[in-house]
């Protein structure tokens, strides 16, 4: 059995292949390296550069590798940005996924996992947020990861495809051995931003809203560190063979940190006191958003290695160190 990683040159999708890897899985990456890395995808792992919605290349990798499984990672996850490219959004996240499913069926995948977000949830009336919470996003990213939780429902009771939905919340860290890390060089996610700011390869750290209903008027949100994350998918995949039933699963600590606690964290961690610069909010960023995550260790019997911030921290600095000094000698292309 294959199983094809869609996005699998990228942040959390190159720590899906490690995991696969660990596991004596065989992994095939298709990724159009538009913030993935040819050097995040391991040797030996058979890589195809392109879209995961050009049907024809889809088509014929499915049937090449004799693929039975798609992990699903490819999009685009910039809330601000989607706001305004909307159509783009649309066209990365529902357009190509639609394409993609439509392969899938086609070509007789068995198994689909896709990576989708808590943004379906936009504001949530009560937190920590269950998978039964009102769907209702505020940004059109949001919204383009839901049309395709619906197309996986749509498939799976028109055409059988066995399918899981997973709802990141933050995701954050590194590989613990070193392997991977967020490498994207437009990558906003405040962890990754707090170790270039402590590093000194961005001047300062801001803080985008200080006036929220919180307790220290900043953003709460849930972090998941991302080779936790990345097991939650394996855990998914074996549900999934073993005739498990589709399943949305929320995947989160049920832990809520501020902004502000995320940034005294980076500078305990890293012993540097950066700057920290202060401007409005964002549209569509939810004041506070944090994970139920009953249903992914019931279902899926998954428990968490890292829930700790300072461990997540830690991580994402030092792979952010080598990531600059790879940069450095001139080893950070998309080679």
């Amino acid at each position: 059995m294959s199983v094809l990683v869609t996005g699998g040159a990228g942040y959390i999708g190159s720590h899906m292949v490690l995991e696969l890897l660990d596991a004596g899985e065989k992994p095939i990456v298709l990724d159009d390296l538009s913030t993935g890395f040819r050097w995040a995808v391991p040797d030996g792992v058979p890589f195809i550069e392109g879209q995961c919605g050009n049907q024809d290349l889809v088509s014929r990798v499915i049937r090449q590798h004799g693929v039975t499984e798609i992990i699903h990672f490819a999009g685009k996850i910039i809330v601000a940005e989607s706001t305004s490219q909307p159509l783009d959004y649309y066209d990365h996240n529902t357009s190509q996924s639609r394409n993609l499913i439509d392969c899938a069926v086609k070509g007789g995948v068995k198994h689909f996992i896709f990576s989708s977000t808590a943004a379906v949830y936009g504001e949530p009336k009560a937190n920590p947020v269950t998978e039964d919470e009102p769907l209702m996003p505020v940004s059109p990213y949001g919204r383009s990861k839901l049309m395709t939780e619906w197309m996986l429902e749509d498939a799976s009771r028109a055409h059988g495809l066995h399918h899981i939905v997973l709802r990141y919340f933050n995701v954050a860290g590194a590989d613990p051995k070193g392997r991977a890390g967020e490498s994207c060089t437009i990558a906003t996610h405040l962890v990754k931003l707090a170790a270039q700011a402590a590093l000194g390869i961005r001047p300062a750290l801001e803080i985008f809203g200080t006036d929220y209903p919180t307790p220290d008027g900043t953003c709460l949100r849930d972090y998941i560190q991302v080779t936790d994350l990345a097991r939650a998918h394996l855990a998914a995949l074996i549900h999934l063979r073993e005739g498990g039933s589709n399943l949305v699963c929320n995947c989160g600590y049920e832990r809520a940190f501020s902004v502000r606690d995320v940034i005294e964290t980076m500078k305990k961690v890293s012993g540097i006191n950066f700057e920290v610069k202060t401007s409005a909010r964002r549209p569509g960023d939810p004041a506070a958003i944090v994970a139920s995550n009953t249903r992914v260790r019931e279902k899926l019997g998954w428990t968490p290695l890292f829930d700790d911030l300072p461990t997540i921290a830690k991580q994402a600095l030092d792979w952010e160190r080598r990531l600059h000094n790879r940069r450095a000698h001139g080893s950070g292309t998309k080679e």
